[in-house]
């Protein structure tokens, strides 16, 4: 009996930590559908006008493109540095791993805040010059996701040995190029797949350093959600939502593109 209440604490905390995170995503998505709610626990009616208004929108579609296209270039270039970068220094560099990290997560010690600040006064005047542009925006996104993606990548290479991993293919007669994508790359693909996809989900989520950098020439979907946030409620929380569904369509994408390299890699 103590041990059966023992199993069922670990069980109870969970739930309760679960649907205190998930309350305000169900509160959201009740006051998107909500066509009046005053004085009950639940909306008086119901109502898909919000989401009619949000899908009319061109500026929607605009900005959620726009942050699509941005955080997804972000994203790729991010990954085609970090990966062999740190595959290198982990293979042939060792020594070299610990400047290699102090450099991936100092974007942790610098505010969010003052990055903005100090781009725009690198790149306002001179001859790199690129402040409120798309180019300022990725090189800015680069720098976010730059910890997420060195740490995943990193911690997925010591799992799977890649020294080691490296050595047996060359010595069947792999070339390095070879080895590395027909082996090491496999082998961490899940690693570096969910690092792919937290830094795509912080990025598509980033609003102070977007509003900072380009915010009155670029409009991304946090911005246009923040702007009609002062106009609707109702349809704010739609857009939070379909922010939500989106994410999760993203993640669904990412992980069956996985799982089809990875079967395709192993045949």
């Amino acid at each position: 009996m103590a041990r059966s209440e023992t199993n069922l604490m670990p069980r109870f905390w969970v739930t309760l930590l679960m649907i205190y995170l998930l309350l305000p995503l169900v509160a959201t998505g009740l006051y998107a559908f909500a066509g009046k709610w005053e004085d009950t626990l639940l909306p008086d009616t119901w109502t898909l006008e919000w989401f009619r208004q949000m899908f009319s929108d061109i500026l929607y579609w605009e900005a959620l493109w726009r942050s699509v296209y941005l955080c997804l270039t972000s994203v790729i270039i991010t990954l085609a540095v970090i990966l062999p970068a740190v595959f290198v220094i982990t293979v042939y560099f060792p020594r070299l791993e610990v400047l290699l990290k102090s450099i991936a997560v100092l974007p942790y010690a610098v505010p969010g805040v003052v990055a903005a600040v100090g781009l725009i006064r690198t790149y306002s005047s001179g001859p790199f010059a690129i402040s409120g542009t798309s180019f300022l925006l990725i090189g800015a996104y680069f720098v976010v996701a730059l910890p997420y993606m060195y740490q995943g990548i990193s911690n997925s290479l010591r799992t799977v040995s890649a020294v080691e991993l490296l050595n047996a293919a060359e010595l069947l007669g792999a070339s390095t190029a070879r080895a590395f994508w027909t082996v090491i790359v496999p082998n961490i693909w899940p690693g570096v797949l969910i690092s792919t996809l937290l830094s795509f989900s912080i990025l598509f989520g980033e609003f102070a350093l977007t509003n900072m950098l380009v915010g009155g020439h670029i409009k991304t979907m946090q911005i246009y959600l923040y702007e009609r946030m002062n106009e609707s409620g109702h349809t704010a929380s739609a857009i939070a939502i379909s922010y939500f569904v989106f994410i999760l369509i993203i993640s669904g994408v990412f992980m069956k593109l996985g799982t089809m390299v990875r079967g395709g890699a192993e045949k």
